[in-house]
Formats: C-alpha cells, structure tokens, sequence
C-alpha cells in the first residue's frame, strides 16, 4: 500500500476530504484505486466541490464493482451518481439513466437491501420535478420505511426531508416544517453523512424561502455554520443555497458577506442557468443598495441573458438613478405578469415606493391593499412587516400623518424582531418625515438621524444621501433656529471639543457630527468653529 493511499484514506476517516482528495488523486496516479477507494475518492471531491473528478471517480468505482460481480455496491455507486447528477438540475437525463440502471441492477439481483429505499428516494424526488406531489409523498414514506428497517440514518433523513417539503407543497405547512424540523436536528447532531446534510439544508432553507419563514431559516442557518466550522473545506452550500443564504445575510445587515456569497453562486461550477441567473439577481440586489449602480445594471443584464426575470430591482435602480419615467413603466408592467406569492409581494413592495414617488396615491393605495392581503393570507411576519410599511407610506402622502405613524410603529417591531436594520432605518426616515408633518421637528430629527447611522454603517449610500437632504431641508421657523440636536452638537464645539470626541459623546459617527456642524454653520452663517463658541457664548448655550 502506498503512503498516499494510506494518507488519503486516514485523512477521509477523519473528514478532512481536501486533504483526502489530494492523497487519494495522488495514489491513483501512481496505481489505479480499487473501487472502495473511488468510492472514497468521489465523496471527497464532491463534498470540496469538484462535481468533474467526483462523477468521473464514481463512474469507475461503479464499473469496478461490476467487475467483481459486487452488483448491490454497483447499483449503490449508480445511486449517488444520479444523486449528485440530478441535484444539480443540468444533468437531469444523465442522473435518470444513472437511477434507472441502480434500480434494474437491484431488481435483477432481487435483493432486499437499503439501496431499494436509496432509489425510491431518489425516485420521489423525481415525481416532484415532474409535479406529481401526492405520489412523491408516498414514495418518500416508503423510502423511510426501508430506512427505518436497515436502520439507515442517511435514508431516513432524506426520505423525511423529502416527505416534509411534499406536504408543504399540499399545503399543510405546520406539519411539514414540524418534519423538516426533526431532520435539522439529525443534522445539526452530525448523525448524517456531510453528503447528506449538504443537501437537506438546502432544501429547508429553500422551503423557508418560498414561505418566508425567515426566523426559521435563520436559526438553521446558524446552527449549521457552526457545524461547518469544524469542515472549513465542506463545498455543501451550492447553486441555489448560496443565494438563499446571501438574501438571509443582506437582510440581517451583513452585506458584504452577502455579496461574497452571492458572488460564489454565480461562480458555481455544473449549476443550471436558471440558477445563475437568480445569483446574478442577488449580486446586483445588494450592489444596488450599496450604490454600486454600474456593477448592478451588469449584474441584472447577466441575470436576464440567464431567464432569470429583473424585476422589482431594476425598476428600483432606474428609481434610484433619478429616471422616474423609466422606473414607473417597468414597475408598471411587472405587476400584470403573473407571479407565485413570493415575487408578487417583492413586485408590489416596489410598486408602492415608485408609483407615490410619482405622485399616483390611488396605484399606491390600491399595491398597500393587495399586499396586505398577501400578508393575511401567508401569514409571515416579513409581509406583515413589508404591509404596514406601504400602509404608512400611503398614509403619509395623503396627508395622514397620525395614520402613518401608528402603521410604522407597528412595522418597526416586527423589523426588529427579525432582526432587519436596512428595513428598520428605511421605517425611521419615514418616522422622521410624518413627525416632520405633525409638526414634532425635534422628533424628525432623531428619526433621521438614527436612519443616516444606519445607511451609513451598512453602506447604503443612496438611501443616506436622502436622508442627509432631509436634514439640510428641514424648515426653520426664525432665521438662526436651531433643533435639539444640533444645539447639543454646538455646546460641545463650543468646549472646543473635536468631531471625533462629539461622536463619542453622543454615540453617533464623526459624519453625522459634521452633517451637524455645517448644518449649524449654515442656520447661523456662521465661518468657523471660533465664531459658532462665540455664538454659544452670546446666547447663554452653555
């Protein structure tokens, strides 16, 4: 036995499968690997991403087996093939042949073993490509019962995953997640093989997606980050889960992580076009918060040569870049395509903003209203939250001031408690400009002022340029009238206190002290920081 092989297998006994890889492609150049090895070998380089060497390294343990008249370790071989095939949805006639020939293998040999369940799994989760749910779900029950009698804790957790995404799709979502749930827990407990439980999480995360169950994804998500802490070169998340993964980390207000993996998805090796199309629709989502306007519209133009639709977010660039005209005709056209729940909520969020920015309160009424419906129908928090936002801002451009706060209110505590600071700020500068209609400019002010440090932290560029001109055009009522805020900025000016130590004072950032300060310096027409402390002392500010 040579020192590679025996390296490469030690280092697979211990889940280091890139080092596994390396050995193990290193022994098989030297001397081909029996079929155990390939098995072995295959397992490592899918489990780091190299869908190529995997499949290849499959096939030929799979061959080798037949040749040693192995047909149940064969036909196992020929399963995973399909696994990996078909999971990755741009093989899905090489996958087909690949199940097709483990399960005539099997019914040839008539052999009772687990690889029967294997193949019915793999079978189900066919039947819900092709659409035919309720026999999926009895395919998947059957699958588990094979599990159950090998005791087979891989079979058994993709059969019950299986099981529960069928009834979610039949509409009985508790007793669905209820399942999922459990299979989580099999996970998270390592009692499944990496394999295994890369794919288990991507399909819970993609289920709370459609239902967006945002806590849930959320507390899985991090439940199995820490678990992949310990397999730093686990490639488990791809395709389709890495995007999920990157709207879950745009919305907790990790951005550039977001970004990362959004980029990663796009980057995916063997994924579907219609997958990169949706990761290239992430990419220029989060570039387009940040400002990033040239990297978006690239982003959105490779998502739509992949068939991946552009809308709500290119409407909302085009409303960002200034071109209202552009922004209402396509938000316009948006809503009369026909779309699932989940789209037609994010296409009516949008339509709200952009149809008030131009001035048509009744499409914005009528886009609140049916959102709201969504909401009471899904009843997920996020459309909750999402509806009571469009609710105020309705409210607030024709006028009722009171009305809008209440919905903002509201909205604002089910943000925080999904944890979303960007929709959080977004609903304090809407705070800021009812309170400024009440009259209440004290109130606007730190409700602007929490809104600009949190664009500013996040990065959100666009979003804090608005709200700093809120600031500069807020409404004096004598030449020289100063808010509450801004009088404490200048007291401590006038201690000849910097921006930096005024920032540390107030708990807010040195850019937000000197919007302040040039705030004063404009009110009071005043030159420099000496004049503004003779200001102060003139008028017994101190």
């Amino acid at each position: 036995m040579s020192k590679a092989l025996t390296q490469g297998r030690t280092a697979f006994a211990r889940d280091d499968w890139a080092d596994a890889f390396a050995h193990l492609s290193a022994a098989d150049n030297d001397s081909p690997l029996d079929p155990e090895d390939l098995d072995r070998l295959a397992t490592a380089a899918y489990l780091i991403g190299e869908d190529a060497a995997s499949d290849a390294a499959r096939t030929r343990a799979h061959h080798g087996f037949l040749d040693r008249g192995d047909v149940i370790r064969a036909a196992r071989s020929a399963h995973w093939l399909a696994f990996a095939m078909l999971g990755r949805f741009t093989q899905s006639a090489q996958g087909g042949g690949w199940l097709a020939r483990a399960r005539r293998l099997l019914d040839d040999a008539g052999a009772d073993c687990v690889e029967q369940g294997y193949c019915l799994s793999l079978a189900a989760f066919m039947k819900v490509i092709d659409g035919d749910i309720p026999a999926a779900q009895d395919m998947f029950r059957q699958a588990a019962l094979v599990g159950k009698r090998f005791g087979d804790r891989d079979l058994i957790a993709l059969a019950r995953h299986g099981e529960g995404r069928t009834v979610i799709r039949l509409n009985n979502v508790a007793d669905g997640m209820a399942m999922i749930d459990e299979v989580m827990i099999s996970v998270t407990c390592g009692e499944v093989a990496p394999m295994v439980a890369g794919v288990v999480y991507c399909g819970v995360i993609s289920a709370c997606h459609d239902l967006f169950d945002l806590r849930r994804a959320q507390e899985w998500t991090t439940a199995l980050t820490e678990w992949c802490a310990g397999h730093p070169d686990l490639a488990a998340f791809k395709g389709p889960c890495l995007t999920h993964r990157s709207e879950l980390l745009q919305l907790h207000g990790a951005w550039q992580d977001a970004l990362n993996e959004a980029q990663r998805a796009c980057r995916g090796r063997s994924v579907a076009p219609r997958e990169i199309g949706a990761a290239n629709y992430q990419l220029a989502e989060v570039h387009r918060l940040r400002g990033e306007f040239d990297q978006a519209e690239a982003a959105y133009r490779r998502a739509s040569q992949a068939g991946h639709q552009t809308n709500p977010g290119l409407a909302l660039l085009r409303l960002a870049q200034g071109d209202l005209h552009a922004a209402e005709t396509t938000i316009r056209h948006a809503l009369t395509e026909n779309r699932g729940p989940r789209l037609r909520a994010q296409v009516l969020r949008a339509s709200v903003e952009i149809v008030l920015a131009a001035g048509d309160l009744a499409a914005g009424r009528s886009g609140a209203s049916e959102l709201a419906q969504l909401a009471a129908e899904i009843d997920a928090p996020f459309l909750h939250a999402a509806a009571a936002q469009a609710r105020a801002a309705v409210a607030l451009a024709d006028g009722d001031a009171g009305g809008a706060v209440v919905q903002l209110r509201h909205a604002c505590s089910i943000w925080r408690a999904i944890e979303a600071p960007y929709e959080i700020a977004r609903v304090r500068a809407l705070l800021g400009r009812a309170y400024r209609q009440l009259g209440d400019e004290d109130g606007a002010e730190m409700e602007f002022e929490a809104a600009a440090e949190t664009f500013e932290r996040l990065g959100a560029a666009p979003d804090a340029a608005q709200v700093s001109a809120l600031f500069v055009a807020k409404p004096a009522e004598a030449a020289g009238a100063l808010t509450g805020r801004e009088v404490e900025v200048l007291r401590l000016v006038a201690t000849g206190k910097t921006n930096r130590a005024i920032a540390s004072d107030l708990s807010i950032s040195e850019k937000t002290v000197a919007r302040h300060v040039s705030n004063i310096f404009v009110k009071l027409d005043l030159a420099s920081r000496s004049a503004a402390t003779a200001y102060a002392y003139s008028h017994k500010l101190l």
